[in-house]
C-alpha cells in the first residue's frame, strides 16, 4: 500500500535525553498539550510519526474530508488573538483549510521547536524505582521523561481488511488514513473502494465524479444526512467572530460540545403530521440537528428509533433512483442514530450515476480474495486500476495497542485493558504513574478540539499542582477507578449505541480480538463531566494520590 514519504527535519541527538514531559502526537491534542506544559516552565518534547503537525488532518487528504461539525465551533479557544486573526472559509472545513489552520497555530506559537517529526513511539517503559518514563522511537532512539503524555487520537490506528491476497494488488492501493501528499487522478480509471463508512461517505461522491468507473464493496451500510455545506462570507465571519464568547459557552452546555441541543420532547408524545414536519426541518438544515437536535427519545427508546429510521428511509428511497439498491443503503442492523452519524454531499445520489455500481458483499457477493488484477468475489472478477481500503480504524485503544506501554510491576496496558480500561474520568489508567492521556478511554468526547481544550486544562492543572507542592508522581486510586468505571458502564447502559457493533463499543471485525463490546467513552451528558473535573480540582485532587 502506496504511503507518505517523510523527510526528517532535525538530527537525531546521540544518548538519551531527558525531559520534564514526553507528548505522543502533534495533532490537536498534542499542540496544545505543549502550549500549556510550556506555560508551566517544563521542558517537553513531542514525538510525531508524521513529518508536521496536524495530525488527523494531516494524514487524511483523500477527496472530500472535512468537518462534520461547524469550522467556528472546532477550532481553539484558548487565544482569543487567534480567533479573531482566522478567518474559516466554509461551514463546515475542508482538510486542506483545516491544515492550513494548524500550520498557522504552529507557526504563531512556535510549536515546532519542541516538536521531533518522523519519529514512531514504539514502545513507553515506566521505571518505578527512578519515577521515570523511557521512551523508545522506532529508529532506537531513547528519551526519558517524568510524565508521559499521550496525545493519540480516538481515531489514529487505521486497519486494512482480513481479505486474503490483500497484498497482491498490483496497481496503486491507498487507505484514506494514508493518504498521499499528491493528488491522485482517477480519470479514466476503473476504482474500487472497500468499506461504506464514514470516510468512504465523503469520498465516494468525489471519486465517482472522475473514474471512469467506480465499484464500491459494502458489507454494511450506514446512516447518513445532509451536510448542507456552504461559504462563509465576510460579513458573517466577522458577525461570528463578534459572538465567539456566546457560542462557546452555548457548546459548553450542550451534551458534546456541539451547537445542537435535544429537543425536550418525545417522538411518541408527538402527533405524526408535526412529527414528520419537525424532522424535513431537521433534515434540511446543516449539520447534526438531525441527530443530536432531534427528539430526545430516540437515542434510547426502540420506537422512537424505528420512527426515525424509517423517516430517513424514506429519504433514501426518494434520493436513490433504483429501488433495489436503495434497499441495499438502508441499514437493517442498527437504528439511525446508534452509530456517529456520517454527513455526507451527494452520498446518496452517486449511485444514480451510471459509472458507480454497489456491490453487497454480506449478503450477495461476497469477497473471496484480491487479485493482482483486482478483487474476485463469488460471482466475478472485478478489474481495477486503484483500490481504496476505507475500512476504518481500531477505535480510542488501538494507538494505545499499538505502544508497548509497560506501568507499574511492567504491566503491559494492552494486557490490564484487554477486557475493558480502567481509568479515572479517562485521564490517567490504574497502575500507569505520570501518564496523562489526552482523550483517552473513558473520558466524555464530541467536538474534539473543545474536548481536548477540556482534558488539556485539567491536566495541566494536575502538572501545576504538582509543580507547586513538589510532587513527582502522580497515580489513581483503586476505589476512585472502580467508581468511575461503574459511572462510565451506567450510563451506557440506557442508550440503544450500546447495543450495537462499531468502533465506538470497541468491535472492529478487521481486527484480532476485537469481536466483544466494550464501554470505551463516557456517555453521560457533558455538563455532569465537565462538573465532576472541577470538583475534583477544586477540591484538590484529592481523588488522585501524590508524592
Amino acid at each position: 500500500m502506496n504511503d507518505v514519504v517523510a523527510v526528517a527535519r532535525r538530527p537525531r541527538p546521540t544518548g538519551t535525553a531527558e525531559f520534564g514531559a514526553i507528548v505522543i502526537g502533534a495533532g490537536i491534542s498534542g499542540m496544545f498539550m505543549l502550549y500549556r506544559l510550556r506555560e508551566l516552565g517544563m521542558r517537553v518534547r513531542v514525538f510525531e510519526t508524521g513529518s508536521d503537525v496536524g495530525g488527523t488532518w494531516y494524514w487524511n487528504r483523500y477527496p472530500g474530508a472535512r468537518f462534520d461539525s461547524e469550522s467556528w465551533t472546532y477550532g481553539y479557544s484558548f487565544s482569543k488573538e487567534l480567533m479573531q486573526e482566522w478567518d474559516w472559509k466554509e461551514h463546515f472545513s475542508p482538510q486542506p483549510d483545516t491544515l492550513e489552520y494548524l500550520n498557522r497555530v504552529a507557526d504563531k506559537f512556535d510549536l515546532r521547536r519542541d516538536m521531533q517529526f518522523d519519529s514512531t513511539v514504539t514502545a513507553a517503559h515506566w521505571d518505578d524505582a527512578a519515577g521515570l518514563w523511557t521512551v523508545t522511537l522506532e529508529s532506537g532512539e531513547q528519551a526519558r521523561s517524568r510524565f508521559l503524555c499521550t496525545a493519540v487520537g480516538i481515531l489514529s490506528a487505521h486497519t486494512l481488511p482480513a481479505i486474503p491476497g490483500r497484498d497482491r494488488f498490483r496497481g496503486p492501493a491507498y487507505h484514506p488514513a494514508r493518504w498521499p501528499h499528491t493528488p491522485v487522478d482517477f480519470t479514466g480509471k476503473c476504482v474500487g473502494v472497500i468499506g461504506t463508512g464514514a470516510t468512504a461517505i465523503q469520498a465516494i461522491p468525489e471519486i465517482a465524479k472522475s473514474a471512469k468507473h467506480l465499484t464500491v464493496f459494502q458489507r454494511r451500510p450506514n446512516w447518513a444526512a445532509p451536510l448542507h455545506n456552504s461559504t462563509i462570507s465576510k460579513s458573517e465571519m466577522d458577525a461570528i467572530k463578534a459572538r465567539y464568547d456566546q457560542i462557546y459557552a452555548h457548546c459548553a452546555s450542550t451534551p458534546m460540545w456541539f451547537i445542537h441541543q435535544a429537543d425536550p420532547r418525545k417522538t411518541v408524545d408527538v402527533p405524526p403530521d408535526e412529527r414528520e414536519a419537525f424532522w424535513e426541518k431537521l433534515y434540511a438544515e446543516p449539520g447534526f440537528g438531525i441527530w443530536l437536535g432531534n427528539f430526545r427519545d430516540i437515542g434510547v427508546n426502540e420506537e422512537a428509533n424505528a420512527a426515525i429510521s424509517e423517516f430517513i428511509a424514506k429519504k433514501i428511497r426518494q434520493r436513490v433512483t433504483d429501488p433495489a439498491v436503495a434497499e441495499k443503503l438502508i441499514p437493517k442492523d442498527h437504528g439511525f442514530g446508534t452509530r456517529r452519524v456520517p454527513l455526507e454531499s451527494g452520498y446518496f445520489e452517486a449511485y444514480n450515476r451510471a459509472n458507480v455500481l454497489l456491490v453487497d458483499t454480506l449478503c450477495d457477493e461476497p469477497i473471496e480474495r484480491i487479485t493482482p488484477l483486482g478483487i474476485k468475489t463469488s460471482r466475478r472478477e472485478h478489474e481495477l486500476d486503484i483500490l481504496i481500503y476505507a475500512t476504518g480504524f481500531d477505535g480510542v485503544t488501538g494507538a494505545f495497542d499499538r505502544i508497548d506501554i509497560r506501568g507499574t510491576g511492567a504491566v503491559q496496558l494492552k494486557d490490564a485493558w484487554a477486557e475493558s480500561p480502567r481509568t479515572y474520568l479517562g485521564m490517567l489508567a490504574e497502575g500507569f504513574p505520570n501518564m496523562l492521556m489526552v482523550l483517552g478511554p473513558h473520558t466524555a468526547r464530541g467536538n474534539i478540539p473543545q474536548a481536548v481544550e477540556h482534558s488539556v486544562e485539567f491536566q495541566a492543572g494536575i502538572v501545576r499542582f504538582m509543580l507547586e507542592r513538589g510532587h513527582v508522581r502522580v497515580e489513581t486510586r483503586p476505589e476512585h477507578v472502580a467508581e468511575w468505571t461503574e459511572t462510565v458502564i451506567k450510563a451506557a447502559e440506557p442508550l440503544l449505541s450500546s447495543k450495537v457493533d462499531s468502533w465506538q463499543t470497541g468491535v472492529n471485525r478487521n481486527v484480532e480480538g476485537r469481536t466483544v463490546r466494550r464501554v470505551l467513552g463516557y456517555n453521560g451528558h457533558g455538563i455532569h463531566f465537565r462538573r465532576k473535573t472541577d470538583e475534583v480540582a477544586k477540591g484538590g485532587y484529592k481523588e488522585f494520590l501524590f508524592c
